[in-house]
């Protein structure tokens, strides 16, 4: 298989760490999505990895018996280790703070620490096969305080720090699962609720596992997935993926079975709101998507694959070592190895080679593999790095070869629109929900900071606060942004103002101000003026700077004439026949000024002895 055939594929840049083998036991902290190595207990030293880590963390630590759990807490400011059963060892990495370790026991008599998890900076959660037990963790006192507590037998635990919920498996046969919400410094226990098993069970052991349960986060909506290897009814064969809607409030409900049609062993994986189905007998993956329709019972919705399965595309692993040595070719990476390890959302561990990789998928592969272009568009378009690829859909539907029909399009650009819809109301809820004043003053604060930094204020945002403004009717507001120059001087900005005078008819005299401010808007000015009929004052402005001998005698003489105001267009004409006199010695106009039209006009209403005569010395 070529490239263009895999849609799924490994991260570029892994997290590299020291393999794990007797001496080095390797750990996963699912919140901070980090790596520990700990090499002999951590005396010979501990090696922390994480993907955004740029800096791994490395300390040494006193080697106290072999370590079952190790954790940072959020930020990486207090280290949390578990050596026995029963207590928790703290260690502070905040600067200037004590080095010594402080020791914290469970509460319950008789209980084993099942794990832990931190919920924040300062707050973790102890789970005991008798219960769960919440402390705040004061460090400068080296101590915790226990927040809240709660009785219950505990079979085993699972976290999602997305959405800060620790999972209780509970009963007898495992299957009644009771989740708690954390959240600055509360405890909150949510409905508990039954995973439907198989079939009846013939024994009462527990034979329900955390490897066929996963939390995570699938379009903004916390899901329990539940990998049931056998299908509840007996004409269906093959493994399936049941899914819990776990709302904050209100009970969890079964929404989406994932019909898998295969039975062997299954990892679940989540990326860009996709569920990845690894199957390890046939070394191939398959994803799903709730939000593309699926058959609905009446209770649930029931998907098959979105795509025909594949394997994750092939990585090499590049060879370490000195300059000569590494020009060896990279070694194939075995894909779906029994020592790979998956987590949530959509990490791949492999202990035993040192890598931590994120699962990515690919989309362009996709467009080949999925011939239906409405349901393609509808895969495409809940996708995070979709617009360049729906581009190239849109491209190959035009092109001659592969050219769609009109039904074909037609339905893409409904599903387009219909996506760019929601996207425009959001918009517009998002910036109703906002008070005005807010954000005027939020914009005011990004032109400081643009200004600050002597970066040119794009003229939209001064457009955005003045119609604002106006919007609301704080014209004071706007006044003293002018006055007070906030909002710098432009030729488009009073522009804008002179637009606004029939709202603020002040803005006529606030836009000359800010052109004539500006100095180099002299032909701006006069144009404003004599649109508004102020022929007189466009007169003695371009008087005021000098440019009379320059302008048009025509423009002024049709402005005259518009406002219908002999007299006025008298004095206009007048100043012109001196104008004439004083440049070339004769009142008369030149053919060139095009002024005919104008002498008719003032020889008609004030006579033709009205009209300036040569003056000769």
């Amino acid at each position: 298989m070529g490239e263009e055939d895999y849609y799924l594929e490994l991260c570029e840049r892994p997290v590299q760490f020291e393999k794990a083998n007797p001496v080095n036991c390797v750990f996963f902290d699912e919140a901070n999505k980090q790596v520990f190595a700990v090499r002999s207990g951590g005396a010979t030293g501990v090696v922390v990895k994480g993907p955004d880590d740029r800096n791994p963390i490395s300390f040494r630590m006193e080697d106290k018996g072999e370590v079952k759990c190790i954790k940072f807490s959020l930020e990486n400011k207090i280290l949390a280790v578990q050596r026995t059963s029963k207590t928790v060892d703290f260690s502070n990495f905040i600067p200037d703070s004590s080095q010594l370790e402080y020791t914290q026991e469970c509460k319950t008599k008789n209980a084993h620490i099942l794990g832990f998890c931190w919920t924040s900076s300062t707050e973790i959660v102890f789970i005991t096969d008798q219960g769960i037990e919440f402390y705040q963790v004061l460090p400068e006192k080296r101590s915790l305080k226990l927040l809240k507590s709660q009785n219950i037998n505990v079979n085993w635990y699972m976290y999602c720090p997305e959405s800060a919920v620790i999972l209780l498996s509970t009963t007898v046969l495992g299957n009644v699962l009771q989740p708690f919400y954390f959240r600055a410094g509360t405890m909150t226990k949510l409905p508990k609720f039954e995973i439907e098993l198989p079939a009846a069970p013939k024994s009462t052991k527990l034979n329900f596992s955390e490897r066929d349960i996963a939390m995570a986060i699938i379009y903004g909506q916390l899901y329990v997935l539940f990998l049931r290897h056998h299908s509840r009814t007996s004409n269906s064969t093959g493994a399936e993926v049941v899914l819990y809607h776990l709302p904050r409030e209100g009970a969890c409900k079964k929404m989406h079975i994932l019909k898998l049609n295969r039975t062997g062993k299954f990892a679940l994986n989540v990326v860009d709101n996709l569920v990845v189905v690894h199957h390890q007998d046939t070394e191939t993956s398959v994803i799903f998507d709730i939000k593309l329709r699926g058959e609905f019972d009446g209770t649930v919705t029931f998907h098959h694959p979105v795509l025909p399965a594949r394997s994750i595309q092939p990585y090499q692993i590049p060879v370490a070592g000195p300059a000569p040595v590494t020009s060896q070719s990279p070694v194939p990476c075995k894909l779906y190895s029994s020592s790979w390890i998956v987590f949530q959302p959509d990490i791949i561990i492999s202990a035993s080679q040192g890598y931590l990789w994120n699962l990515q998928v690919k989309l362009q592969p996709i467009v080949n593999l999925l011939p239906d272009k409405g349901r393609l568009m509808d895969f495409l378009l809940q996708r995070k790095e979709c617009k360049m690829v729906i581009l190239s859909v849109c491209s190959q539907m035009l092109s001659e070869s592969d050219r769609a029909t009109l039904p074909v399009l037609a339905t893409v650009f409904d599903k387009l629109n219909h996506e760019y819809k929601k996207y425009l109301d959001a918009e517009q809820s998002y910036t109703m929900e906002m008070p005005h004043k807010f954000v005027i003053a939020v914009l005011m604060e990004y032109i400081r900071s643009l200004n600050q930094f002597q970066i040119a204020v794009q003229h939209y945002l001064h457009e955005l606060v003045i119609k604002t403004l106006v919007q609301h009717n704080l014209f004071y507001m706007l006044h003293q942004f002018l006055q007070y120059h906030v909002l710098s001087d432009s030729k488009p900005l009073a522009c804008l103002l002179l637009s606004l005078e029939s709202f603020y008819p002040p803005a006529h005299q606030l836009s000359l101000d800010m052109l004539k401010r500006l100095s180099t808007a002299n032909d701006e000015i006069v144009e404003v003026l004599l649109s508004k009929h102020q022929v007189l004052a466009a007169l003695r402005f371009i008087r005021g700077i000098g440019g009379h001998d320059n302008i048009s005698a025509r423009k002024f003489l049709d402005a005259a004439k518009q406002t219908e105001d002999n007299m006025l267009f008298y004095t206009i004409f007048r100043f012109f026949e001196q104008r004439n006199q004083r440049l070339r010695g004769n009142p008369n106009f030149t053919p060139g000024e095009h002024c005919e039209e104008h002498v008719a006009f003032f020889k008609q209403v004030f006579g033709e002895q009205a009209l300036m005569r040569p003056t000769t010395f």
